[in-house]
């Protein structure tokens, strides 16, 4: 996962899939930079995290 820091990816919950450059991630929380703004997602909701491929 540390390889995918400062990459645009998408991190898949059960609920949505977020999409932006990844910043940080730690035990417990992952952190993205969006078009929207900060968005912080806890780790036991996280399905996978992959990086963007273009559309």
């Amino acid at each position: 996962m540390i390889d995918l820091i400062g990459k645009q990816v998408e991190v898949i919950t059960a609920e949505t899939v977020y999409t932006g450059r990844l910043v940080e991630i730690n035990e417990n929380e992952v952190f993205l930079e969006a078009e929207a703004g900060w968005i912080t997602i806890p780790g036991d909701r996280i399905v996978e995290i992959r990086e963007k491929t273009e559309d």
